[in-house]
């Protein structure tokens, strides 16, 4: 399982805005599967509000190159 070497939004793997599509890609893991994961942890727990996260990852990881 190779590992890219930074952690940044992707463009080709996003439905958003790349975020979760750019974890996946970093970790080498399924983007599909991380996404449902996402929104299941957001939705059951409110400790977890996924949306302000989403929304600070968006600002803060630089967008990538592919």
């Amino acid at each position: 399982m190779a590992m890219s070497t930074s952690l940044s939004r992707t463009r080709e793997d996003r439905v958003v805005a790349g975020v979760v599509g750019g974890i996946a890609r970093r970790f080498g893991w399924n983007p599909t599967l991380l996404r449902a994961l996402f929104v299941v942890v957001s939705v059951v727990s409110a400790a977890f509000p996924g949306l302000i996260v989403y929304l600070l990852l968006w600002m803060l990881m630089p967008e990538g190159d592919g």
